[in-house]
Parts: C-alpha cells; sequence; structure tokens
C-alpha cells in the first residue's frame, strides 16, 4: 500500500510537471480528537504542497508533510506522513477560501497502521501565506496489546495552520 502511494505521487508529479507551479510550505498545531484525544495532548506538524492553478480561484497539486502527535499520560508520541491531492477554491471577490487534501497516511509507528487521510480546511488568503483552520482526520487501525487484537480507529486534529508561498 505504501508503495503504491508513493508511486501515484510521483506519477502525478510528472504528468503535471508543464502546468504552471506554486510551492507552499507551512506549519500547524492542533487538538487531538477522536481517538488520538485518549492517546496525544497536542499535535504539531508541518505542511508541503505543490498547487497548479487549473481556473481562476482554482488551484489543484499534491500535498504532504508529517503531523506529529504528542502522547500522554502513558503513551508514547505517533506520527502520520500524508500523501494526499490537494484541491482549494478561493471564492471570487473575498478573501476567503475552502481546500481539501485526500490520499493515504503513513504511520510511523509501530502497532498504528497507515491509513485513509482526509483534511477539509477553511481559511483566510493573504498575499503571500494563507491562515487556516482544518480537521486532520486518518482513518486507520491500531493494535490492542491488551487484547492482541486491531481496532479500527480514527486519528484526528483540529488544527490551526499558516502555510507560505514560495515562488
Amino acid at each position: 500500500m505504501k508503495k503504491l502511494m508513493l508511486l501515484g505521487a510521483f506519477a502525478l508529479f510528472g504528468g503535471l510537471a508543464n502546468a504552471q507551479s506554486g510551492f507552499k510550505l507551512g506549519g500547524h498545531i492542533g487538538a487531538p480528537v477522536g481517538d488520538a484525544a485518549d492517546y496525544a495532548s497536542f499535535t504539531l506538524g508541518v505542511d508541503a504542497a505543490y498547487m497548479w492553478n487549473i481556473t481562476k480561484g482554482l488551484d489543484v497539486g499534491v500535498a504532504s508533510g508529517y503531523s506529529h502527535f504528542f502522547g500522554k499520560d502513558r503513551w508514547e508520541d505517533f506520527g502520520f506522513i500524508p500523501l494526499a491531492a490537494s484541491g482549494k477554491y478561493r471564492f471570487s471577490g473575498l478573501p476567503l477560501f475552502v481546500g481539501l487534501d485526500l490520499g493515504g497516511a503513513i504511520s510511523t509507528k509501530d502497532g498504528i497502521d497507515s491509513g485513509l487521510y482526509v483534511y477539509p480546511k477553511v481559511g483566510f488568503q493573504l498575499p503571500k501565506a494563507e491562515l487556516y483552520l482544518g480537521y486532520q482526520n486518518i482513518g486507520s487501525e491500531r493494535r490492542d496489546f491488551d487484547r492482541d487484537r486491531r481496532i479500527d480507529s480514527n486519528f484526528g486534529a483540529i488544527n490551526l495552520g499558516v502555510n507560505f508561498f514560495l515562488k
């Protein structure tokens, strides 16, 4: 599964190499929700995306980064590396946008599987940056070592982030 997601990301990069492009890099901080709230106290991450303007107000591209969940109580830290298609729509005449990243997230911790990655966002567009509020969710399985079984889990976070445009 991991190799298939990487192959798909490279194919998308290669197929869109001639389009008008823009790179953005930033970070986020958030509060874990869902199953992640049981194991983590907060999350920090970095975001990277390469976007192509398809038509006025609509950008599509690829996104990646890293989200680190800081463990609480007796739980260890864990993280995810997303590989996703990304879309963003800017409303005409307003400094507002909506966006969605959709793909897979690779787990960096044994006992937590990689899974489906969904990240809707709403935000405020600035000339050289964007501020956003997003709900990051990774649908995954985790291993319950106490009962020696796998459990469906949703590792999520409500994030506040900023991305800077690098051209």
